[in-house]
């Protein structure tokens, strides 16, 4: 069962016009927010972020924070979901034909439910990345939100797939490190913790965010900076951020194997002991 604009419907009856802007133009914003335990992981800067989208592109959604939150929580209960995997996707809705966004007021709001296996404190997933051949444009402003026009990440993953490897890498204009198909990047050097800064063109994402907020507590340095790829190739060890996993290693990088640096098995397990703390709902 998933929620259509006002109500709940089978996932087969759940239909939108073909004049749809999402469809048309990937004119709309989502958000994939984890379930754990039948409750919403991070859900406050996932909403936060999609509000702030919205309110960026214009688009008025059709019912309040509160209101989201509680329809959130009627597809988890209404699909007994436990662990897995919660959307939210808003688009402009209907309009006219064309570009302009004017007479599109009447926005979609869908939501859906998706099993996952649960998370678990013992296992370590590693992923082999590639670099793409996709370049994102730094100082994108709608790098900002987590907007539907995917398609040169949907063109990134797929030069992964054939290449055997887990993600693409993906550097901005200037050569520069920005993040993965589906993930934020991390990496350890000489001084500490490293991300790319968000002018290098990446989605800033809310596990990034909470990885970011800890790593004082830790000792750790945490700088936002403009680095190639060779900074990678001579870390001390690399990972990765996403709501769906968590924390990821990296061990491999276009076929060059990467070192594991102890502290990222400290990071997954202060990730697993602070999820009670990160739930809502």
């Amino acid at each position: 069962m998933v929620f259509l604009n006002d109500r709940l419907v089978d996932e087969s009856q759940a239909l939108v016009p073909v004049s749809d802007r999402s469809f048309l133009y990937g004119d709309a914003l989502f958000e994939t927010v984890r379930v754990h335990h039948g409750r919403l992981v991070l859900w406050t800067p996932h909403l936060a972020r999609l509000l702030r989208g919205a309110q960026a592109l214009g688009i008025q959604p059709p019912a309040t924070a509160d209101q989201i939150l509680e329809i959130a929580r009627t597809v988890i209960q209404t699909n007994a979901l436990k662990h897995g995997l919660l959307r939210l996707h808003l688009s402009r809705g209907s309009g006219p034909r064309g570009y302009s966004p004017r007479g599109a007021d009447s926005p979609t709001l869908l939501v859906t439910a998706h099993p996952s296996p649960e998370l678990d404190v013992r296992a370590s997933p590693s992923w082999t990345l590639v670099t793409s051949t996709i370049r994102l444009p730094e100082g994108d402003p709608l790098a900002a939100f987590k907007t539907a026009s995917k398609l040169p990440y949907v063109y990134a993953r797929s030069e992964a797939e054939a290449r055997g490897a887990h993600d693409a890498l993906l550097l901005n204009t200037r050569g520069e490190l920005a993040e993965t198909t589906s993930a934020n990047l991390f990496w350890f050097d000489a001084t500490g913790l490293c991300t790319p800064a968000p002018e290098a063109g990446a989605l800033m994402g809310t596990t990034q965010a909470w990885v970011q907020s800890l790593a004082p507590r830790l000792g750790w340095t945490c700088r936002e900076l403009r680095a190639p790829r060779e900074a990678i190739l001579a870390a001390s060890g690399a990972f990765l951020t996403l709501s769906s996993l968590g924390v990821v290693g990296v061990s491999q990088l276009d076929g060059q194997a990467l070192p594991h640096d102890p502290r990222l098995s400290r990071l997954r397990e202060e990730f697993m002991n602070a999820l009670p703390e990160l739930l809502s709902g």
